[in-house]
């Protein structure tokens, strides 16, 4: 499958990143976002050079269909976004799916006519600019469908991906790459948002009582939707993965964080709303989770 002219709608920090990587290997890219954006972008590498390219930005998409849509909005605007292009789209066009969470993955998969693959990444991005994107730091993405029958365009847009500078595999379990995603997530992001810390003074008290509270409840939200953490078993394994990161993300400040300061809308449902919804689908109890959830319903009203 050719792959050569993508829309990517939603030019945050990962929707531009893709775009000026893509670009940068010769791929026809239409920027789609709700202002305007100069047309010539710079992205800074993680070695710190300057790339200057023109990219077509618009408010609205262009005539025709393109070969591959990308949906990089936050995980609370993605099905608004859809549901604008819905109508124009082809029955058969591959989407690519960005969001946090597991909220928005699983409806759009089964709203969508055509394949829908899944994007998790820990690639380290942030906008600087309306014209500038830093790169800052190399991670991996990885690539599935939910459903059987899409691997070789999973590999396909891998490919591209790897080949665009983005390291990318395909996997057949993305559904549990997701859930170790948004383990991750619901552990750090709301709590670092809701006391405006840095990932790093996690592990400091009292902090540190409210992680492992929270790891625990995952645990047994994981436990119970047959969900085993990537190394290990059990709440020892989901405890190493959470630590590892934190230490490895110690003086970031989480994407939540930065969206709380800045009195923008937060992805908090999309993170947590799924781990409560589905304990209570077990009758399990998770008052930290749920704690969280309100608490940050507040700090995004």
């Amino acid at each position: 499958m050719a792959l050569q002219t993508h829309w990517i709608v939603g030019p945050g920090a990962i929707g531009r990143l893709l775009a000026l990587r893509l670009a940068q290997q010769g791929q026809r890219i239409t920027l789609i976002g709700r202002r305007p954006l100069p047309g010539l972008q710079t992205l800074v590498t993680p070695r710190g050079e300057t790339l200057d390219m023109e990219v077509v930005t618009r408010t609205r998409p262009p005539d025709g269909v393109p070969d591959l849509l990308h949906l990089t909005t936050k995980a609370y605007a993605a099905e608004g976004a859809y549901l604008e292009l819905a109508s124009r789209l082809p029955a058969d066009l591959p989407l690519v799916l960005w969001q946090n969470g597991f909220h928005t993955q699983p409806r759009l998969a089964t709203r969508h006519l055509g394949p829908v693959l899944c994007a998790t990444t820990t690639e380290g991005a942030y906008v600087a600019a309306d014209d500038r994107v830093v790169h800052a730091g190399r991670g991996n993405t990885l690539i599935g469908s939910l459903e059987d029958g899409h691997d070789d365009l999973a590999r396909t847009v891998a490919s591209l991906l790897s080949t665009s500078g983005l390291s990318a595999q395909a996997v057949p379990d993305i559904r549990r790459r997701l859930w170790h995603k948004l383990a991750i997530n619901a552990a750090i992001n709301p709590l670092v948002a809701h006391h405006r810390i840095r990932n790093g003074e996690l592990r400091d008290t009292p902090f540190r009582e409210e992680v492992e509270a929270v790891i625990g409840e995952v645990a047994r939200v994981m436990e119970a939707e047959g969900i085993a953490p990537p190394e290990g078993s059990g709440l020892d394994g989901w405890r190493t993965l959470v630590w590892r990161v934190v230490e490895a993300t110690a003086s970031n400040r989480a994407s939540m964080l930065q969206d709380v300061l800045a009195g923008r809308p937060t992805e908090h449902v999309a993170i947590l709303g799924p781990l409560s919804e589905t304990a209570r689908r077990h009758g399990l109890a998770t008052p930290r989770l749920d704690s969280l959830l309100e608490s940050l319903a507040g700090d995004s009203a």
